[in-house]
């Protein structure tokens, strides 16, 4: 599910920030389990927020980029 930043930047602004809330809400259910002792892959914690983090750089490139063009 991971998607690189090259596959990531071919996507729209909008679909970007689904992305986004869908990758956060992932990140509290993970944090949920954790705390009640239901998690049973603590490594997707990080890779959830890392792919989140990789979002919001491309969210960020993608504003840049049309700051500079106006």
């Amino acid at each position: 599910m991971a998607a690189t930043p090259k596959d990531l930047r071919g996507e729209t602004p909008d679909q970007l920030r689904d992305r986004l809330a869908q990758l956060k809400k992932e990140s509290f259910n993970l944090r949920f389990q954790q705390a009640t002792g239901q998690l049973t892959a603590p490594s997707r914690m990080r890779s959830a927020r890392r792919e989140a983090a990789r979002v919001l750089t491309v969210l960020n490139e993608k504003a840049a980029a049309a700051a500079t063009e106006a």
